[in-house]
């Protein structure tokens, strides 16, 4: 009797991701159903594009001159690094030789306000910024001619207070960028917008934060935000407290960097690590999401073969499904959908990530060891030598 309760409960639970992957394509259909052609093109307030710097990406060239290719009439860039040995400064110093006719500043140095780098650049630039309308995004970012027309649309109505932008991945040829481009489209990009099917949009993504200035102002500035790690989201979530956050309908691309299996594991234990630590209960209900290991549970306690296969047929035909809707009709990533057949090791190794989050650690990062605290980077105490 126990046994066949506890089959019938694992044959139960295993529907809940599948069911879970449906709502998916629902979230999607919906969102970006409602992308008009393109963006709108009747409202161009002037906008500062802040960009905080830290070492040399991939394709850094193209991902900056990309900003500089804006089919929008008034705009500024500003690019912040610590200091005249960055290896980026050469590119942003070619860039601005490149674009004479943009208006591009180069800042070197940032008040040193908290733990979090980043945010202790952004204070500077925001001061630096001519204008209202501040977009902020990581320095790996490519975008689209039609970028800035797109995030300062939804700014038209004036209860709006942050615009942030969902994306996809341009991988390499490396297993661990292609399993995390196809993390990001079919996994990470899914759960955002069932989120904000389901609760709204109360948070923001590194990958674009519009703000309005004011709106910045009113919960304490980049300042507040110092010692967070995860000041994307500390962003988004002060922000929507107080006003409406807005996930744009286009996308933009993240160029990942090229990395084994094992560098790409370690990145993404340390952002699952964080958000464990800002969202425990959101990350705990994870749990309900992860197909593969259900799908291989209810396959173990099966009563019969025809069971079995019905339930991988399902979670395959879903996972296939979510790739088309939301990475290549929703983001136009060609690569989730081409490679859709990783989808199985890539939630495996997704779930991996997910397990190892729970195991008290560190963080290294930028060169130094941190213990989060409630989203607070607190210095890890150095053992003696």
């Amino acid at each position: 009797m126990q046994q066949l309760l506890v089959r019938w409960t694992i044959l139960l639970l295993a529907l809940v991701p599948l069911a879970y992957s449906i709502v998916v394509l629902y979230a999607a259909r919906r969102f970006f159903a409602s992308r008009p052609p393109q963006p709108p093109a009747d409202f161009t307030p002037p906008v500062s594009v802040l960009k905080p710097i830290y070492g040399l990406d991939r394709e850094a060239w193209e991902n900056f001159s990309s900003f500089c290719r804006q089919d929008y009439p008034e705009y500024e860039i500003l690019f912040a690094v610590s200091d005249e040995g960055d290896p980026a400064v050469p590119v942003i110093r070619r860039l601005i030789r490149d674009f004479p006719d943009r208006s591009i500043r180069l800042l070197v140095g940032a008040p040193r306000l908290g733990a979090n780098d980043k945010v202790n650049k952004l204070v500077r630039l925001a001061r630096e910024a001519r204008y209202d309308i501040l977009a902020i995004s990581d320095s790996d970012m490519r975008v689209e001619p039609h970028y800035l027309a797109s995030v300062a649309g939804p700014f038209r109505d004036a209860g709006a207070g942050l615009v942030t932008c969902p994306y996809r991945g341009d991988a390499s040829r490396s297993l661990g960028a292609q399993l995390e481009a196809i993390g990001i489209s079919t996994g990470f990009a899914a759960d955002v917008l069932v989120a904000r099917l389901l609760e709204g949009v109360n948070f923001a993504l590194g990958a674009t934060m519009a703000v309005r200035r004011d709106a910045l102002e009113e919960i304490g500035g980049f300042e507040a935000l110092a010692d967070f790690y995860a000041d994307d989201y500390e962003l988004g979530h002060r922000v929507a407290a107080r006003r409406r956050v807005e996930l744009c309908r286009w996308p933009v691309t993240t160029v990942l960097p090229d990395e084994s299996l094992g560098e790409s594991y370690r990145h993404q234990v340390r952002w699952a690590t964080v958000i464990r630590s800002v969202r425990p209960a959101s990350h705990l209900g994870l749990i309900f999401t992860f197909g593969l290991p259900w799908t291989i549970a209810a396959m173990a306690v099966s009563p019969s073969l025809g069971v079995a296969a019905a339930y991988f047929a399902a979670y395959l035909g879903l996972r296939a499904a979510v790739a088309w809707q939301v990475g290549l009709r929703g983001l136009g990533d060609a690569l989730a959908w081409r490679k859709s057949w990783l989808i199985p090791l890539r939630d495996a190794f997704a779930f991996l990530v997910w397990l190892s989050s729970f195991i008290p650690q560190p963080v290294h990062w930028r060169g130094d060891v941190y213990r989060i605290r409630r989203g607070r980077l607190v210095p890890a105490p150095r053992r003696p030598v």
